[in-house]
């Protein structure tokens, strides 16, 4: 038989069926799927490309669709968090000044993540046959292998904590 006390207890802390919680499921889950789905495709057929007259422009296009999607999901999380019971004993100034340092380190990687990448070496440019010289091993790649993805989960996580 399995212990499902620990389970039953952080239901206890996360309402489920709360639209506002499903809906920023949805929408953290659809991102990365849309965005990786469509440079697929591009990369197997240059679609985007030939419709927006160059892989450049047909970058920035999904670029700016991805960042708008990164809006809806910011404001989803934020409202669904809003309607989450809260721990008692977390709601306190020290959770909430840890979480503003875990999003400031996560904002730090994304930033300097997007500054050394660039726009297009950021939002899938390789998918559309726009390569970057060499490799990028300066920070924050010096530090991790993937500071995008754990600067956006610190910042969710900080943001949670806040």
């Amino acid at each position: 038989q399995v212990d499902v006390a620990a389970m039953v207890q952080l239901f206890g802390y996360v309402d489920v069926t709360d639209t506002g919680f499903i809906v920023a499921v949805l929408s953290i889950a659809f991102n990365p799927l849309f965005w990786n789905v469509v440079a697929r495709w591009e990369h197997k057929t240059q679609a985007l490309s030939r419709v927006f007259g160059s892989p450049h422009a047909a970058c920035y296009c999904l670029g700016a669709a991805i960042l708008v999607l990164n809006c809806v999901r910011s404001h989803c999380f934020t409202e669904a968090m809003k309607s989450q019971p809260k721990l008692e004993g977390w709601d306190c100034h020290w959770t909430y000044y840890s979480g503003l340092a875990i999003s400031a380190v996560g904002t730090l990687f994304v930033i300097s993540s997007f500054l050394a990448l660039g726009f297009t070496g950021t939002f899938l440019g390789d998918y559309f046959g726009i390569l970057m010289e060499e490799k990028v091993t300066s920070f924050p790649f010096s530090v991790l292998d993937n500071p995008m993805y754990w600067g956006s989960t610190a910042i969710y996580l900080g943001w949670s904590l806040m």
